[in-house]
């Protein structure tokens, strides 16, 4: 890509091979992310001996490095010029650095309990940095992918397509590679499945950086921070889409982190083979990644009869619904609880498809209304929500294994225990979707409003091409 003050375009529509390519982003990075929302808290926990209070603390200490690095990255990466474009050079820069410090995450020494503690702060922190460095430009791309708001639909039903098969790749597989490589060792098992994530994940990355392209060219930025700031608070659907984002992550990732410890101590589900390879509780979370996948696939359709925001709010009362229905059902009542629970991430696949889409219309607004392109601040300040969110999320089941005394040395809880994992797993996803919705209501950009915005965004970049 030229670096030039002007801003081009080439076709607007997005061929196959790059809808694939831009959808591999995402995949790698839950290889990662899946990773870390389901196992991480019960690895740290269950399996690694970490008091859970002390990772609960953890989880929220270091989003606060997050809300530094993540606005931080989203400026440098608006100002960057390469050839290759202004995001697209990080997936090659960031895709190696990114798989040692996953791998590191999950290596697991002989540690005092001190000694763990500290080795968990700074491997988490270290690897949610690069994690940071590569997906804040990932994000920003989809806004500079295409001028159309359809394509960019398209790429995003594309990214979280393959993020849905990234997360049933970890949910289908990690259990049973534990097993197999770590042969009785849990610690060594989950190191080595680890690795192989990350390799996989490094060629994901490079795939699609070879595959996308940028073809939206935004004019130089010669805005300073404080600006730049100032035209992102001025965007009141941005700060409420970014507020839902961060209650839709709580509830959601307080499910998933939650469902390991569910299935063993609530459901009792043992090793036993229920389909194939995988045992009760990876099929649960399997089915789950399955629902989300489908979500995902059916939201374009489902954009066709409902705005994004309706759409929004009738997913998030689905995935409260189906907490309401799995907090009904009693431990063996197994077929129905992979019903419920499926259709509750079923939920999220559409949410999720949404929340991007809709984080990009903000910074197409953002841009109409400013004459600034700062998609790279947008999705970043955006990403940190999410982040904060996720780190909530693992944050509040932690913290109430520890208030209800949860005992990793016990195969049988107590029942003051199994409440709380009630709790975490049912009643704190329902609160949070719920939260949501209400938050949804002062969300103002519409169909009409973005097809506006798109006519007049598409005059301007002719004239500069002019």
């Amino acid at each position: 890509m030229n670096a030039n003050s002007s801003e081009k375009t080439t076709s607007h529509r997005l061929s196959l091979l790059e809808k694939i390519g831009y959808g591999c982003g995402d995949m790698a990075s839950n290889l990662y992310l899946g990773v870390v929302n389901v196992f991480l808290l019960y690895y740290y926990t269950d399996i690694w001996g970490i008091d859970p209070a002390s990772a609960g603390f953890m989880f929220l200490i270091t989003k606060v490095i997050d809300a530094v690095s993540d606005p931080a990255m989203g400026l440098i990466a608006d100002r960057t010029q390469t050839r290759w474009g202004r995001y697209r050079p990080y997936l090659l820069w960031m895709a190696v650095p990114l798989g040692l410090l996953g791998y590191l995450l999950f290596l697991g020494p002989d540690l005092s309990t001190n000694g763990k503690l500290i080795f968990a702060y700074v491997s988490y922190s270290l690897m949610m940095l690069a994690y940071t460095a590569i997906n804040v430009p990932y994000s920003a791309l989809l806004a500079v992918i295409s001028p159309s708001e359809e394509e960019r639909v398209k790429a995003t039903q594309f990214r979280f397509i393959f993020a849905s098969l990234g997360t049933l790749l970890v949910g289908a597989t990690t259990k049973p590679l534990v097993a197999y490589l770590g042969g009785g060792n849990e610690v060594l098992g989950f190191r080595l499945a680890m690795l192989i994530f990350a390799v996989i994940s490094v060629l994901l990355f490079i795939f699609t950086f070879f595959t996308t392209q940028e073809r939206i060219q935004p004019e130089a930025q010669d805005s300073n921070v404080k600006e730049d700031f100032g035209i992102l608070l001025q965007n009141r659907s941005w700060i409420a889409l970014a507020v839902a984002g961060i209650l839709m992550i709580i509830g959601f990732v307080s499910r998933l982190s939650s469902v390991a410890f569910y299935n063993k101590y609530f459901m009792q589900l043992g090793d036993e083979s229920y389909l194939w390879w995988m045992d009760g509780g990876t099929l649960i979370i399997t089915c789950g990644f399955i629902g989300q996948l489908v979500g995902a696939l059916v939201s374009p359709k489902l954009l066709q009869y409902f705005e994004k925001k309706t759409l929004m709010i009738y997913a998030n009362a689905l995935f409260a619904v189906s907490s309401i229905l799995t907090y009904l059902l009693d431990a063996e009542q197994y077929s129905a609880l992979l019903m419920t629970y499926t259709l509750g991430i079923f939920a999220f696949g559409i949410m999720i498809t949404l929340l991007f889409a809709m984080y990009t219309d903000c910074a197409e607004y953002g841009e109409w209304r400013s004459g600034k392109n700062n998609a790279g601040l947008t999705v970043s300040a955006s990403m940190f929500s999410l982040k904060a969110g996720s780190a909530l999320g693992s944050a509040i089941p932690a913290n109430i294994l520890a208030y209800y005394a949860f005992n990793n040395q016990l195969a049988q809880q107590s029942s003051e225990v199994l409440f709380g994992i009630q709790l975490m797993f049912n009643g704190v996803p329902f609160i949070f979707f719920i939260a949501a919705i209400i938050l949804m209501f002062f969300y103002q950009i519409d169909r009409s409003l973005l097809e506006q915005i798109e006519r007049d965004l598409n005059e301007r970049r002719e004239k500069r091409s002019a």
